[in-house]
């Protein structure tokens, strides 16, 4: 079974699958002649240029999530830390109440 992606995962999939389809129609517009190629050079370039905007616009976006995720995780450590510890002595309570019923 394979693992779901995260969406930073399926966002650089479809980058690179542009990136292949560019590829392929750079491959295909060496190939025709004509007004064709200047037609096909001219969206190459666009294409070019929109995934640049787009892998740049995903970096940026990327990066906030990550500056925000780690403020937070930052902010609530504190928390979580004790809330682990609380959970520590109220499970050795717990077990110590049932060595106390077990008479041990």
């Amino acid at each position: 079974m394979a693992a779901k992606k995260t969406g930073f995962e399926e966002v650089e999939t479809m980058l690179q699958d542009i990136g292949t389809k560019i590829e392929e129609l750079i491959e295909k517009g060496k190939e025709v002649g004509g007004e064709a190629k200047e037609d096909i050079e001219k969206k190459i370039k666009d294409f070019k240029e929109k995934r640049t905007t787009l892998e740049d616009e995903f970096k940026k976006g990327k990066e906030k999530v990550e500056k925000l995720y780690n403020e937070k995780r930052e902010e609530m450590e504190p928390n979580l830390s004790a809330s682990a510890e609380h959970f520590k002595e109220g499970f050795k309570e717990i077990l110590e109440g049932v060595r106390k019923l077990l008479g041990k």
